[in-house]
């Protein structure tokens, strides 16, 4: 476990995956534009040429040629304000608040001594007003990092694990787990968004054709129209899974290192290890699920394991214990405390 903290091959690797991810972003848009214009084309009956069937793709690369240099302007001003005001979204979304040292002396000065011990650039502090156990760091660059906890956390865990659990994320930001995060949410979201609402679009238009046809063409017509929204349907598909992949190709190992990094910063493996006991089962927060891949737990993951986005926190605690030399205490119950007159817009 010695060692993990600022490891230069997690760091590159963590690079290379985020240039890969702004790569790829021009190019799954324009197959996502060329399947929205065949969808409409298909749902609508236009196309060009005498083919009813070849038309409807000949129509749709017609309307992408003349519409693509749009869709990478768009593509730019989606980068923009998600570089400017991602901060602002992820808080609308959790329900965060940025708080100083007036505010939270006590959190402040744990993280505020994390980072003079190794010269670090002080993080902004956020808290979100829920009992859920859980904190998360984000960022693209120096100057902008955050580190959210929650408030159940706070309440629940004592010094020593509160100053577990923010090393792990100085460590995620260390390790540029958080921009490659940051990015991801920003690249999954956007089309998780366009292909639900193609989705829904179909389904409330009850997925009907209309064709420009003559009544001898009718069969024929119909037939390249039903094609067209089959093809543009799969690769709308493809667009959406490929950026729902995104999110299992971000290493569930970065939550091992980031747990090294907090022993490698606070020289006591049995408090991070207290932390995940007191964790686990009662990190549940309302956020989007995209929002929750950057939780230092996430309880949402999917009905497999396979493509959950976190390893167990048993396996977790296994790894601190057989490397770092932590010992496991006996189970302990969180006491989640209430805190009346302190809850946050998800209640």
């Amino acid at each position: 476990m010695g060692g993990a903290f600022g490891l230069q091959t997690h760091i590159w690797n963590n690079n290379w995956k985020t240039v890969l991810l702004m790569a790829g972003f021009p190019i799954l848009l324009l197959l996502l534009t060329y399947a929205l214009f065949l969808l409409f084309a298909g749902l609508s009956g236009t196309y060009s040429g005498n083919d009813p069937v070849a038309g409807y793709f000949i129509w749709a690369g017609d309307a992408m040629a003349n519409a693509w240099p749009f869709a990478i302007v768009g593509a730019l001003v989606w980068f923009g304000i998600a570089y400017l005001f991602y901060q602002g979204i992820i808080d609308a979304a959790t329900g965060a608040r940025k708080v100083e040292r007036s505010q939270e002396p006590k959190l402040y000065n744990l993280l505020e001594n994390l980072c003079i011990s190794r010269g670090l650039t002080m993080p902004a502090l956020r808290i979100m007003e829920t009992d859920g156990l859980n904190a998360f760091a984000t960022g693209l660059h120096k100057g902008q990092y955050s580190i959210t906890v929650t408030r159940g956390l706070m309440n629940t865990l004592n010094d020593e694990e509160l100053e577990a659990v923010l090393a792990h994320e100085l460590t995620h930001i260390q390790n540029a787990d958080v921009r490659l995060l940051v990015i991801a949410v920003v690249f999954v979201g956007i089309f998780s968004f366009v292909g639900e609402m193609a989705f829904r679009g179909l389904w409330h238009s009850g997925g009907g054709t209309r064709t420009r046809s003559s009544s001898s063409g009718d069969n024929r017509n119909a037939g390249g129209a039903f094609i067209a929204i089959l093809v543009a349907l799969a690769m709308i598909a493809i667009a959406y899974a490929l950026a729902i992949v995104i999110r299992f190709a971000l290493s569930r190992r970065r939550e091992y290192l980031a747990d090294a990094g907090a022993v490698e910063l606070t020289k006591n493996p049995d408090a991070m290890i207290s932390a995940l006991q007191k964790i686990s089962g009662n990190a549940a927060v309302n956020a989007p699920s995209e929002v929750r891949e950057m939780f230092i737990e996430n309880p949402h993951s999917d009905f497999a394991s396979m493509f959950a986005t976190h390893p167990p926190i048993g396996k977790r605690i296994e790894a601190l214990v057989k490397f770092a030399g932590g010992r496991v205490s006996a189970p302990q119950a969180a006491p989640v405390a209430a805190t009346p007159g302190k809850r946050g817009p998800w209640g």
